[in-house]
């Protein structure tokens, strides 16, 4: 733990900036970083009431996520990977 009342060196102590700007400004940063990470949460548990939804109404969770995933990526180089796929599925006798 951060202690305020130990003898450091002022280079080194926290508090001994000009008007404890540094040590408030550490303060802001934990608080905004801790809002931050509720939010997440919030949004992580909103998501995952999305996908029970959905499931409840006859969507497979597991074939939402793979949308999303390709949703997220670049359509050139999901073009080039699948055909690539394609390529080495066919040399190996594979129907896709």
């Amino acid at each position: 733990m951060f202690d305020d009342t130990s003898s450091t060196s002022p280079a080194t102590d926290v508090s001994d900036a000009p008007a404890g700007f540094a040590k408030e400004q550490l303060k802001a940063f934990v608080e905004r970083i801790e809002r931050l990470e509720e939010e997440k949460k919030a949004l992580t548990d909103d998501i995952k009431d999305v996908f029970s939804e959905a499931e409840a109404n006859g969507f497979d969770k597991k074939a939402l996520r793979e949308i999303l995933k390709i949703r997220k990526e670049d359509e050139e180089k999901r073009k080039e990977l699948d055909a690539i796929v394609e390529m080495y599925a066919r040399a190996l006798g594979t129907i896709l």
